[in-house]
């Protein structure tokens, strides 16, 4: 681009070697230079240690585990994840590699250790002492199945259950297994000929270590006896068995069955268990047994010193209950409780004062983890309620249908949206503190305010504080109230024919954090206009201002003809009596024309009941597309919001429409066609219209007619071409309107892309169907040069097509104040920018010194003050707008550069001479789904996310490559439709339904990122065991413990089969440690690593050299002894 400048040459010395350049090159050069050898330091690899924290609910959860002495919970998943929560803001993610489905987790508790048992028959050990945990060991087993793993407290050895119905042992300490084998055929009758079943229970008597409990599956449990290695006692039951629990005197154990049954048995009872409880059966008057019901999945048996044990199951209803949801049984002496959950239980455990399980339990909690959400109950207050979750584990209340990031917001920004969204939490909770309150909070350095914006199926939109690695709700706006309900008939349906199912889904939103206002699109073609305020508001009454506009034929034009002159008439002009031809003054709301036809109809109705609006997000202006000659609105695919101009733009696979929300008129409504006028490149012909029909109070000779409007209230633009005419209708009728915008005619809709990754990417311009459906697919506001030469800034558009043009529109604005709200905005379409490859994503301007140019802003001021407050309002519209444009009065020849990416490549432009200065080819294999330009601390770049899951980012202006990972193959439309970047290094996308992952490519952060996570143990002294009593050690009563080490040990149980199991040592340990930390936290851990592999081997050597000092004494004092012997005698005498 720079081969036409003529400008005098200069040297130049550039790392140590000299030239002769440009100098018009000099300054991009210098960029270049920065770009190379500063801004690569800035960035990390991206890898798994570049997942900085996973937030949300767990998908799919399989198990759970709670310690509680460190009072921590873990929860395993179907996909192999783990997930572990101490205090709220104290939460870690880990992975199993194989991705197996974890079936049971057990602490070692106060240990700070976790087993985890997986389906594919391995169980692994983590290490929890380190920020990052770890697996320190892994066993394989090779010949069966894993079904059931237990671990008492205070024993470092695992029993494992497996589907044949052997138990093996395996030492925790080496993750070796013993030769302790506990045979099914052995535990069991030996008159019997039927399997047991697999192994679902193990565990052993409170009160006597040595007999272990079994229950198989098939209704046998077995007493066994490790010392003499025999079964004491048998228990048969003819139902099915899924849980066992023990009473804490030993005494006693109830097992829970698949008829619904729960069976209390004495350990030392014959043959028929002591009691049969069916707790949702119908107790039939003639003694017979009571109807079967749903099996009961789990039951516990936890007592209290002062009262009444708590039996608490899950499952049980009857078979009559359909539809019912499922539920959690709480019984406690003769009261029963029956608790519906929303979603199916997949387990609880119940929180007690006591690890010991020889002790009065004391329950005080329940918590149950259910497929979509967790529940902690408390069991010491009336009517059993809830504890509030201070988890963000309602991320998937309703489906995340987008989302949006933000770093170094406004720091007032995080304490409003606290202040309005506290005002929103529910009653009822439990008044005490949250019980998993274990770990401690990182001491990282990042402070810079982060948010997260979620939009819902519902029509929800979530606002979540994302500062420091951590998340929290803070504000929830439900943009579903603006509209009515649609009742089931026909008509509403027919309506909303365009979305199948939530017609409130949330598609796009833009969010301006300076100003806070917020625009956001649904599904059913509708936008919604934000303004935020901390006092509460009632808006009387919700009415329309419409849009319309009449297609007449007109003949085509000539080949090579691409449009006519456009000119903008005086508003009022021409304007025939409002009594014979202005709209209705309450338009209809009738789906169906004369002929039949739904025309103008909007998709979703607006409320016309008065609406309360709290403090918080309130309602500004409603805007919707409308049904017309039958046809239905295309969904709006992009969408941009200025608040320093007061302008909404929104597009789709038609056109676009400019919105002035200051003075809710509609500025501009045209199809993507009719942007280029007579500059088209493609030489489209427009599509001949359909007839219309005649305007209300017209002869049908009329082109084109308006209604009677102030002239200093509203500009009406009438867009003449040779195909067709346009009349606008406007109708004022509240402060607060709703805007129901016609699509423009004359192009098909575009393809739906959620629908295939493998559709053509081709850049092809030749294609008549292509041209034909160029879709709008992004803007930018700016203060840029509009035109080709323009020697100064003025406030502009760019939109990008599908195509890949980039065009420019003018904006022509009153001064700011009460002339804003008066004097109309011109809006003037300015030609084309640049082409690229591919669909336009981003686009963004940086100054001539290589400084990110953000479009201009308006500071947040209180809409609804009265009094002082009030003038203070006035005084901040009156305000210029804040904008970071360069001056006018620049001596380079190129005072701002456009940055432009596409699918398929990059370009940077120079302005106002239009030239390309550099181009970028990012991918040919595959497309960008994601690209945006983000500030690092240093400089700026361009970061894409690829379909073939690369994220790579280019420099800036230079655009030269800086890093490029493939770093997560895309395998659904959730992670295309919900990958952001941000500034800073961060970006974020829906890993699941459920839940969000961030991801960092910044070297800072992920030297910082080690302090700024949480530890999950922290050094706790483990309570006193429970007190024997005087009579108890006088008489041999209370628990008597067992030698396990003796038992189970090598010595006495021999080697393990070797093909059973395959021991795999993890990367941790002293070496695993050296790459789990990184920062100055890191360097430390090394150094003291380091000493401590020093220590120990300083003390191996003075052991060696102590072993040897004291074998040379002994050599000597033998030698002594020797020559003492040998003194006196002859040599005749040896």
């Amino acid at each position: 681009g720079y081969n036409n400048l003529l400008s005098k040459y200069i040297d130049v010395e550039l790392c140590g070697h000299k030239t002769t350049l440009l100098r018009e090159l000099l300054f991009p050069l210098t960029l270049i230079c920065i770009c190379c050898f500063l801004i690569p330091h800035c960035f990390a690899a991206i890898s798994l240690d570049a997942q900085t924290v996973r937030h949300g609910f767990p998908y799919q959860p399989s198990s759970m585990a709670h310690d509680p002495v460190q009072k921590i919970l873990a929860i395993g998943t179907q996909s192999g994840a783990l997930r572990l929560f101490g205090r709220p803001g104290v939460e870690c993610y880990c992975q199993h590699e194989s991705g197996a489905a974890v079936i049971s987790l057990q602490f070692l508790i106060n240990e700070g250790a976790l087993v985890s048992a997986l389906a594919d028959d391995s169980v692994h050990l983590w290490n929890l002492r380190q920020r990052r945990p770890a697996i320190l060991h892994s066993l394989k087993f090779n010949r069966e199945r894993i079904t059931f793993v237990h671990l008492p407290f205070q024993s470092k050895w695992l029993y494992i259950g497996t589907e044949k119905g052997n138990i093996h042992i395996v030492n925790v300490e080496s993750f070796t297994l013993s030769g302790y084998v506990i045979m099914w055929n052995k535990a069991i009758e030996l008159s019997s000929k039927a399997h047991p079943g697999p192994v679902v229970h193990i565990s052993d008597n409170p009160m006597d270590e040595g007999k272990l409990i079994i229950g198989y599956e098939a209704g046998i449990v077995v007493l066994w006896d490790l010392k003499s290695k025999k079964a004491d006692y048998r228990y048969t039951y003819d139902e099915a068995i899924h849980s066992v629990a023990w009473h804490h005197e030993g005494k006693q154990f109830i097992c829970s069955h698949s008829d619904g049954t729960l069976t209390i048995w004495n350990i030392k009872g014959q043959g028929k268990p002591f009691q049969t409880i069916t707790p949702h059966g119908k107790q039939p008057k003639d003694g017979k047994k009571p109807e079967p019901c749903k099996p009961i999945l789990k039951v516990e048996y936890k007592t209290t010193r002062l009262g009444d044990p708590f039996m608490i199951l899950s499952g049980g209803l009857s078979y009559d209950t359909v539809g019912r949801r499922p539920c959690l049984t709480v019984m406690h002496g003769k009261s029963t409780a029956v608790l519906e959950m929303d979603y199916p239980i997949v387990d609880f455990l119940t929180l007690c004062e006591t690890p010991y399980s020889n002790d009065f339990q004391e329950p005080y909690a329940v918590v149950v983890l259910l497929e979509k959400d967790l529940v902690v109950i408390d069991l010491a207050q009336n009517g059993y309620p809830i504890f509030e979750n201070p988890y963000p584990l309602t991320i998937h209340e309703s489906p995340v249908t987008c989302c949006e990031y933000f770093a170094d917001c406004p720091v007032d920004l995080i304490p409003a949206l606290y202040s309005v969204g506290s005002r929103q939490k529910r009653q009822g909770y439990s008044k005490k503190e949250w019980p998993i309150s274990g770990g401690n909070w990182g001491l990282g350095t990042q402070s810079y305010p982060e948010i997260i914006i979620t939009g819902h199926a519902d029509g929800t939109v979530k606002f979540w504080d994302a500062s420091a690695i951590m998340l929290q709700v803070l504000y929830k706006l439900k943009t579903a109230k603006v509209f009515e309900k649609s009742r089931n008939n026909k008509e509403d349906k027919q309506n909303t024919e365009i979305v199948d199912e939530d017609p409130f889904a949330i598609q796009i939103m833009a969010w301006c954090p300076e100003s806070r206002m917020l625009c956001v699109a649904g599904v059913s073609a509708n936008l919604i206009i934000y303004r935020f305020s901390k006092q509460e508001i009632t808006t009387e009454v919700l009415l329309e201002v419409r849009l319309q506009y009449e297609v007449n034929d007109m003949e085509s034009p000539p080949e090579g003809g691409g449009g006519g002159d456009r000119d903008l008439p005086t508003p009022g002009a021409a304007s025939p009596s409002p009594q014979t031809t202005g709209p209705p003054t309450h338009p209809s709301t009738s789906s169906n024309s004369s002929d039949g036809v739904r025309d103008n109809v909007p998709c979703l109705k607006v409320r016309s009941t008065p609406l309360k609006q709290s403090s918080g997000y309130q309602v500004e202006l409603v805007v919707q597309l409308v049904w017309v000659s039958g046809e239905p609105p295309q969904q709006i695919t992009s969408l941009a919001l200025n608040s320093s101009y007061g302008l909404i733009v929104f597009g789709n696979s038609n056109g676009l429409a400019v919105v002035d929300y200051l003075q809710k008129t509609v500025l501009l409504n045209l199809g993507t066609v009719e942007l280029y006028g007579s500059n088209d490149p493609y030489q489209r012909q427009a599509r001949s219209p359909r007839k219309a029909r005649q305007p209300a109070g017209g002869n049908g000779k009329d082109l084109y007619h308006f209604t009677d409007l102030p002239p200093h209230r509203y500009m009406l633009e009438l867009c003449v071409f040779s195909t067709c005419v346009r009349v606008l209708y406007l109708s004022v009728l509240s402060s607060t309107v709703l805007l129901s915008v016609c699509p423009p005619r004359g192009a098909n809709p575009l393809d739906h892309r959620d629908n295939s990754f493998s559709r053509s990417r081709s850049s092809s311009v030749t294609s008549i169907d292509k041209e034909a459906r160029e879709a709008i697919t992004s803007f930018h506001f700016c203060e840029t040069f509009a035109r080709k030469g323009d020697s100064a800034i003025t406030p502009c558009l760019y939109v990008g097509t599908s195509l890949g043009t980039v065009l420019a529109v003018a904006l022509n604005l009153p001064p700011a104040g009460e002339q804003r709200l008066l004097q109309p905005v011109i809006v003037l379409p300015s030609g084309t920018l640049a082409r690229l490859k591919g669909s336009i994503l981003r686009m963004a301007f940086l100054d001539n010194t290589g400084t990110f140019l953000p479009p201009a802003f308006e500071t947040w001021y209180e809409p609804n003050a009265a009094g002082a407050d009030s003038e203070e309002r006035d005084k901040a519209r009156k305000r210029r707008p804040v904008s970071v444009s360069p001056s006018t009065s620049q001596e380079l020849q190129e005072s701002q550069y456009a940055v432009v990416c596409s699918e398929k490549q990059a370009k940077v432009i120079a302005l106002p001479s239009q030239n390309c200065i550099f181009k970028h080819s990012i991918t040919e294999t595959s497309f960008v789904l994601r690209a945006d330009v983000v500030q690092m601390n240093i400089g700026n770049c361009v970061a894409c996310f690829c379909a073939n899951g690369h994220i790579m980012t280019l420099s800036l202006p230079g655009l030269r490559p800086l890093l490029d990972v493939n770093y997560l193959p895309l395998t659904d439309m959730r992670i295309a439709r919900t990958f952001c970047f941000t500034n800073l290094g961060q970006a974020m996308y829906l890993t699941s339904p459920t839940e969000i992952q961030r991801i960092t490519y910044s070297q800072e952060t992920c030297e910082n990122l080690q302090e700024m996570l949480g530890e999950l143990f922290t050094p706790v002294e483990t309570p006193e065991a429970p007190n024997r009593g005087f009579f108890k050690g006088l008489f041999g009563g209370g628990a008597t413990s067992l030698d396990r080490e003796e038992l189970f040990g090598e010595t006495q149980a021999g080697k393990a089969s070797r093909g059973l199991a395959q021991h795999i040592p993890g990367p941790q340990g002293l070496e695993g440690m050296k790459g789990a930390a990184s920062g100055v936290v890191a360097d430390l851990a090394r150094a003291r690593i380091a000493l401590d592999e020093r220590g120990q081997k300083l003390g191996e050597l003075d052991e060696r050299t102590a072993a040897m000092l004291a074998s040379a004494d002994s050599f000597g004092k033998h030698a002594h002894d020797m020559m003492l012997k040998c003194k006196d005698k002859k040599w005749y005498q040896f």
